[in-house]
């Protein structure tokens, strides 16, 4: 079988804030297909490595590497192929859940917009409230919400904080299926996780972290 193309590389990465070192010395290799789970306790720098992934935090030692460009957030090549959701979005206030999706893909680039919005409206069950404001949806929608952003536009990363997050049970399962159909499209995948269920149908490697250190990493699976 053919070797799969790294997509991230993290080398010796380090970070702390004032005194507190949060994490230092990690490194990691996510290759096409691959999805890497970060777990632990909270506090144990799982947001931190994914901001720093992302370039939203600079690392105080080490690199990030996507698809062999140093991550920087304002490098379009970056910005092109790093789909995430790591934060609350501030959606536009004046803009309905239709239109958020509909800038995006016409953003992006890509040439059937209409088409695509539609598909990922129906994947993440908001079709009945396409037309209304963010600020009117349930928590749980407004999740749904901010996958749609990651699931409407080119990727070949895609970086997850606690996706999770305020889904039901339903929505898990839901949201399951949809990261292992990514993976079987050649993405790769890193994300915060703590619920067992997800990363175990999802993830074909754990991370588990510990403050500053590494506590292990599980063995990749056999699919």
């Amino acid at each position: 079988m053919a070797k799969r193309t790294s997509v991230l590389q993290v080398t010796g990465l380090k970070k702390a804030f004032g005194p507190v070192v949060i994490v230092d010395g990690f490194n990691l290799e996510i290759r096409a297909g691959e999805a890497i789970a970060l777990t632990g306790r909270n506090g144990a720098g799982k947001s931190t490595v994914l901001r720093c992934v992302v370039g939203a935090e600079r690392p105080d030692e080490g690199t990030v590497t996507v698809n062999g460009v140093p991550v920087s957030e304002t490098n379009p090549v970056v910005r092109r192929e790093v789909a995430t959701v790591i934060d609350d979005l501030d959606f536009f206030p004046d803009l309905s859940v239709v239109e958020h999706l509909d800038l995006l893909a016409r953003a992006h680039g890509l040439p059937d917009a209409e088409a695509a919005v539609d598909e990922v409206l129906h994947e993440v069950q908001l079709v009945p409230q396409s037309g209304q404001l963010p600020a009117t949806l349930s928590s749980g929608q407004r999740r749904r919400l901010a996958l749609a952003t990651a699931f409407v536009r080119p990727r070949s990363l895609l970086i997850l904080d606690e996706p999770e997050q305020r889904l039901d049970t339903e929505g898990v399962q839901w949201l399951a299926e949809r990261l292992r159909a990514e993976r079987a499209r050649g993405l790769a995948i890193l994300m915060a996780s703590h619920e067992p269920a997800l990363v175990q149908a999802v993830a074909t490697r754990e991370v588990r972290l510990a403050g500053a250190e590494l506590v292990t990493a599980a063995a990749d699976d056999e699919e």
